[in-house]
């Protein structure tokens, strides 16, 4: 399940690389698969189990919730959710899951 975060953490990245958030706001395409994308971390790291996430306490969680609820919201507020995520939340994840593929190789082996 941490795989399939950083993935599409790392395909966020890459739609996102050198955007300026109005490119990002006029680019249907690139909104509509950044908000999927983002769904899926947030939906992924909703689902890891309780026990799981307290061992990754430095994750925005709270934020992650945020997201996902904001990601069904209509498309101004879900596409400046999405901006925040993509420029904020999703680098730092990123780094901690590094931190913490280093610290805790276990939790990438974790299955549901």
């Amino acid at each position: 399940m941490l795989q399939l975060i950083q993935q599409s953490g790392e395909g966020v990245l890459v739609l996102v690389d050198g955007l300026e958030e109005l490119e990002f706001c006029r680019s249907r395409l690139t909104r509509q698969e950044v908000r999927r994308l983002l769904a899926t971390m947030a939906d992924t790291l909703e689902a890891l189990p309780a026990t799981v996430q307290a061992q990754m306490p430095e994750l925005d969680w709270p934020g992650w919730r945020t997201v996902m609820l904001a990601l069904g919201s209509p498309a101004l507020a879900g596409d400046e959710a999405a901006w925040f995520a993509a420029r904020s939340l999703v680098p730092a994840t990123l780094s901690w899951l590094r931190v913490y593929q280093r610290a805790e190789p276990a939790l990438f082996n974790f299955k549901p």
